[in-house]
């Protein structure tokens, strides 16, 4: 493999024509820079790596990898592969793989529906068809697994539903307008069970969700997520607002939105592609990838020069595990993507790859280590 032929492969990788071998290959790579001393890659090391990758790799795994910022500067332009050291996918100390005393597979569909009334329904145990009706609402399980809020009642006033998916789960809701939403894991929504009672559509967020808002130009969709709000007609954004993460972050698809904090009379308005970071009563908004903010619902994880911490904290509430540090653990940031559907042990094995972090897992608690 030449440098033109690398450099065709990259394309391909990032505009999402690679095939799953061409992936395995680029994303088993650790890129390094090495500035003082440029490691100039010839046909025959390229060559040598490929198949040690291939030899080594038991298909397309998740990889991390850290990275200078002049490297990804030039990965976005695609000219990349002629200044930088190649790491292999393989921890090559044996004294430090991953400690497992088991293993734990990756979350699932779950959740619970709160009717206004107290009622708990345990949504992934319902079976396929009409689950509940309240109030001219019915409450039909989809086969696809999404929950339906078909409204048809002549009531005057609204009561309040609340979705709610614990660590380990994730689930997709239909509400009465036709909105869509995707609720990721430690998350819930609450939402009316009719929204033709009032001038808007105000639902509640606390976790993460990403919105599909039916348009109605006549009925503002509103999303209050602790002292935030977002206000739109119909579009399509995300919003992660954990309580255990420093800021909520809001990012926009398609559309246009309004964002707005409680004690900040000044709102901000996104365009596709940009991200308002909420903290105390501080709004900024930022140009970002938003792939990364739609990895979790498009079924994998994607770091870009994230900490361990941050990093954690998303295992933590997929794979229902807590989490414990022990030493000095490195602030440096990572960037990687591995699939959410993977074991904890394979993305723990990901992790150690970039000799930044260590694991020992026991029971439902893992134990971080420099």
């Amino acid at each position: 493999m030449n440098k033109a032929e690398l450099k065709t492969l990259f394309a391909k990788y990032n505009d999402g024509t690679a095939t799953e071998e061409e992936r395995a290959l680029l994303e088993a790579w650790y890129l390094q820079y090495n500035e003082k001393e440029p490691y100039q890659l010839n046909g025959k090391s390229i060559d040598a790596a490929k198949n040690e990758i291939f030899r080594r790799l038991p298909g397309n795994q998740g990889q991390f990898f850290k990275i200078g910022i002049r490297l990804a500067a030039a990965a976005i332009l695609i000219g990349i592969l002629f200044t930088v050291t190649m790491l292999f996918f393989v921890n090559r100390n044996p004294g430090k793989t991953p400690q497992l005393a088991n293993d734990l597979p990756p979350g699932t569909n779950k959740a619970i529906l709160t009717l206004a009334n107290g009622r708990q329904l345990n949504l992934s145990d319902a079976t396929n068809g009409q689950v509940y009706q309240q109030q001219g609402v019915k409450i039909v399980k989809a086969q696809s697994g999404q929950v339906i809020f078909d409204y048809s009642g002549t009531e005057t006033t609204a009561e309040q539903n609340t979705i709610t998916t614990p660590n380990g789960g994730q689930w997709k809701i239909k509400l009465p307008d036709g909105s869509q939403v995707w609720l990721n894991a430690a998350s819930s929504l609450t939402f009316p069970t009719s929204f033709t009672h009032g001038i808007n559509r105000i639902v509640k967020l606390s976790g993460e969700g990403y919105f599909e808002v039916a348009k109605d130009a006549t009925h503002p969709f509103i999303v209050i997520s602790g002292d935030q709000r977002v206000e739109v007609l119909g579009t399509h954004f995300n919003i992660s607002s954990y309580a255990d993460d420093p800021s909520v972050k809001t990012t926009l698809l398609e559309g246009r939105v309004k964002v707005s904090l409680l004690g900040n009379a000044t709102p901000m308005f996104l365009k596709p592609g940009e991200q308002s970071v909420a903290k105390g009563n501080q709004l900024e908004v930022k140009s970002v990838d938003t792939e990364e903010a739609l990895a979790w619902r498009n079924g994998y994880f994607q770091f870009d020069d994230e900490p361990v911490n941050s990093i954690m904290r998303k295992l933590s509430r997929w794979y229902n595990v807590d989490v414990k540090y022990e030493g000095n653990i490195s602030d440096e940031g990572l960037n990687g993507r591995v699939s959410r559907n993977k074991n904890i042990s394979q993305v723990i094995k990901a992790l150690e790859a970039t000799q930044t972090v260590h694991f020992r897992l026991e029971g439902r608690r893992i134990t971080v280590m420099k």
